[in-house]
């Protein structure tokens, strides 16, 4: 640190050599922040930053000295008379970094109509003006992450700081040795969590659960088998949101790993509510969670969230970047540049390689590439029809339960099928595909929309526009939201046909269990699967024919129930790839691997692709069980 400060110092002596222009150099997290004095400093913030960038090779911010800004007070009174508070529906001020974040509903018409405002406003305050998207639809996620993340100022700089010195320290080992243990998703699918280890760095990518699994030995990663190293941890980097890649982040936080988590923007938010809805559905059944609301805000003041292809600097020896992988908002492949050179990871996670109604395929290409490690779910699923048969099959399902007077009960995860599905079914209905009858949409599905709806550039092309002009494309007259348990019974007990999406997708809880319970017994009644089903979920069961079924009902009292409700399943709707599209995948990837590491996949699944890709790309390999190490050096 002190040959960087001075090297700092040199710089600004020579840009204003009268000044003391600098008062002080600190660690923000994977950001190097100079604090000054001189205004002008910071108004040429910018230009200065891109010098030392060039300079000391870190990222760095300028921000203004505390004692130089305009009181918050002002600060905001001067946003009111300059914008038509109309257009505003949240300022909040970030005091650790001197930011005025304008949560606006339509943050592009801002920066058109009032961009000679929106830039004066640095020179008026000596704040740093940012704009973020407010969601189009209220979301209680997003406020109190935000009131949260801007009002923890005193535990926020420590974090950050700590982070910091954690990322910068001096490189004390060469790097020889390259390692990866596959910690879960191992031959199966759930759980996903594997440790990359250098000589100087850990790294957990994936931190999951096994939605499946009867124990908690099961459920869990194998942290058990290498406790010391989990201990050791330098950072951990969640690729999506969902429960089997980021459930036990915050677990980890209860044993005070306190490191550094990495993942995009909108996974933030998306993980902190399914996190939270775990361990409320966990207490509604009587289970102890493994952790509780004060670890998941613990794991947001250390979380870091990225944009899509921002290098990062993430330790000492390890660099990352994330690319859209189409499986879900704001779902990354993972790239790890190891060293100078020395070795390139590319982890695909779950990812979807088709354009679908929410997502842009995912990406393909990337600048250096050695180890590919792939998801596998589809592996040995062959898909007859493309998703325009696919949409037809689900219609000619709905269409049928609606014309028999039935109700088409739809499982979907909260995050991603949900929006999609709901895109599709309104598609469906304007094209005359399927009657006009309501949609029912319960659970967690409507406060995960409304993040979507604050993410637009995440979202696909066709998306996009719509968003940025306030157009919600996931309302429809056709969709009522289902908000209590007494709304869910007149759904129930209705007589008219109807379409009900309900979490959870895989039937292991929420209240898709209520409308499944009450519904079953009802031949008119069809129950419809458009995601994956992980081996041991009720599911699943349903999948391979099982139809008495143990449920318990809303007393504690267990109840056998047999199914009489038409059950069948699209594929074609996972935000998973194909068998063809993962073949597909491995002949377009750019640069070509020299290793192939497949996982999250049944065995069955795993060898299938291991014979194909065999033939399709002159690599080495490689289908680990739970506790596998690969050498890559």
């Amino acid at each position: 640190m002190e040959t960087i400060r001075n090297d700092i110092v040199r710089y600004f002596t020579t840009i204003a050599p009268k000044e003391v222009a600098i008062t002080r150099i600190e660690y923000e997290g994977t950001k190097l922040a100079i604090y000054t004095k001189n205004p002008k400093i910071f108004y040429e913030q910018d230009q200065i930053a891109r010098d030392l960038v060039s300079l000391i090779k870190k990222r760095v911010v300028i921000r203004s000295d505390p004692s130089i800004r305009l009181p918050k007070e002002k600060v905001e009174s001067i946003i009111k008379e300059k914008i038509p508070i109309d257009k505003i529906k949240n300022i909040y001020l970030d005091e650790l970094l001197g930011e005025i974040i304008i949560e606006a509903y339509n943050p592009d018409e801002i920066l058109n109509n009032y961009k000679n405002i929106f830039d004066d406003l640095t020179k008026l305050t000596l704040w740093k003006p940012r704009i973020i998207n407010s969601p189009l639809m209220h979301s209680k996620t997003l406020e109190q992450i935000r009131g949260f993340m801007y009002g923890s100022i005193i535990e926020r700089k420590d974090v950050l700081r700590n982070i910091g010195e954690r990322i910068f320290r001096p490189i004390l080992l060469n790097i020889e040795d390259l390692s990866i243990t596959i910690l879960g998703s191992g031959q199966q699918v759930g759980r996903s969590a594997i440790l990359v280890e250098t000589k100087e760095s850990k790294v957990l990518i994936d931190c999951g659960i096994d939605p499946g699994a009867n124990s908690l030995i099961n459920q869990f990663p194998r942290f058990d088998a290498i406790a010391e190293k989990i201990f050791q941890l330098d950072a951990i980097i969640i690729s999506h949101a969902h429960l089997d890649h980021s459930a036990l982040v915050p677990y980890l936080f209860k044993y005070d790993i306190n490191v550094p988590v990495f993942c995009s923007e909108p996974t933030l938010p998306l993980m902190a509510m399914l996190q939270s809805d775990f361990i409320n559905v966990a207490e509604k059944e009587g289970v102890q969670p493994p952790y509780t609301e004060k670890e998941i805000r613990k794991m947001l003041l250390h979380t870091i969230p990225l944009k899509y292809k921002t290098v990062t600097n993430i330790t000492p020896d390890i660099r990352l970047t994330m690319y859209n992988s189409g499986h879900i908002l704001g779902s990354a492949i993972i790239h790890l540049h190891i060293g100078e050179g020395f070795h390139n990871i590319i982890y695909t996670s779950d990812f979807k390689f088709e354009k679908t109604r929410l997502l842009d395929a995912s990406t393909y290409k990337f600048p250096k590439l050695e180890t590919l490690i792939i998801e596998s779910t589809y592996g040995n699923t062959f898909v007859p029809f493309t998703r325009e048969d696919s949409e037809k099959l689900l219609a000619s399902y709905v269409k049928q339960t609606i014309e028999q007077g039935g109700k088409a009960l739809i499982p979907v995860p909260a995050v991603g099928r949900a929006q999609e599905i709901l895109l599709v079914l309104d598609n469906l209905i304007k094209n005359n595909l399927i009657p006009e009858v309501p949609i029912f949409v319960d659970g967690l599905i409507n406060e995960a929309t409304a993040i979507h709806t604050a993410y637009s550039q995440y979202l696909s092309n066709d998306l996009r526009p719509l968003l940025d002009e306030g157009l919600n494309p996931f309302s429809s007259e056709y969709v009522t939201t289902v908000l209590n348990n007494s709304q869910r019974e007149e759904v129930i007990n209705s007589k008219s046909p109807c379409i009900i999406l309900s979490t959870s997708g895989m039937l292991e809880g929420g209240p898709v269990l209520n409308y499944f319970r009450e519904l079953s017994e009802d031949e008119k009644n069809f129950l419809i699967f458009v995601s994956y089903q992980v081996e041991g979920t009720l599911g699943r069961k349903l999948l391979k024919g099982i139809r008495d079924v143990s449920l318990m009902n809303e007393n504690g009292k267990t109840k056998v129930i047999h199914v009489k409700m038409k059950i069948d399943k699209v594929d074609g709707f996972s935000g998973h790839s194909s068998r063809q599209q993962l073949l597909d995948y491995l002949k377009k990837v750019s640069p070509k691997p020299k290793n192939l590491i497949i996982l999250h996949g049944e065995p069955e699944a795993i060898e299938s692709i291991a014979k194909a890709a065999n033939k399709i790309i002159p690599a080495r390999i490689y289908t680990p069980k739970n506790l596998d190490s690969i050498c890559l050096s």
